[in-house]
């Protein structure tokens, strides 16, 4: 089977995936998933288009700086949901019915890398988009991984305000304490 060929039919069954899993918060532009969906879609495409030069040039400071934010990016990801599912407890929330079965934290969680950042997953995330455009930096990859940075922003901030709505003043104390995704900066 044809490269492009084999490419696009992991895309489209990575969508019917990410679509089966999003299902009801496509259903709700308001909630935070909605927009995390499209952050999933664009970096699927990013690391399928640029699945033929993933290898190339291995050792270019491009590939290296991709491969070290990839990395972080893998450490991120372990360490936030390690850290919400050992402080953050389970609670069902009527409210968002939405959400994934590991968002619906009981406690806030403030350990961890959560004590710096909001969103350590988010961050993750980008880390992934921006690795991966890195892999081969063109107008198609610039246009995609600044959508995706977006779609994760406006997710952040949807999910602050959930986050507001069910932890009232102690989240508004939190996020004058943190940062959303860069420790210290941003």
């Amino acid at each position: 089977m044809d490269s492009i060929v084999l490419r696009l039919v992991v895309f489209v069954i990575a969508t019917i995936f990410l679509t089966i899993v999003s299902w009801r918060s496509l259903c709700n532009p308001r909630s935070h998933g909605f927009y995390r969906y499209f952050a999933f879609e664009g970096i699927a495409c990013l690391v399928l288009y640029n699945q033929p030069v993933w290898f190339e040039r291995p050792f270019s400071g491009w590939q290296c700086l991709s491969w070290l934010l990839l990395f972080i990016s893998v450490v991120l990801v372990i360490h936030g949901l390690g850290v919400l599912r050992r402080f953050g407890g389970q609670s069902v929330r009527q409210s968002s019915p939405e959400n994934l079965f590991f968002e619906n934290t009981q406690f806030l969680v403030v350990d961890g890398l959560y004590r710096y950042i909001r969103h350590p997953m988010y961050t993750s995330l980008l880390l992934l988009a921006w690795g991966a455009f890195l892999k081969r930096i063109d107008l198609l990859t610039l246009v995609v991984v600044s959508l995706v940075s977006l779609a994760l922003f406006l997710t952040a901030k949807v999910e602050e305000g959930e986050n507001v709505a069910f932890w009232g003043e102690e989240y508004r104390v939190y996020k004058g304490n943190s940062r959303m995704f860069i420790p210290f900066l941003f």
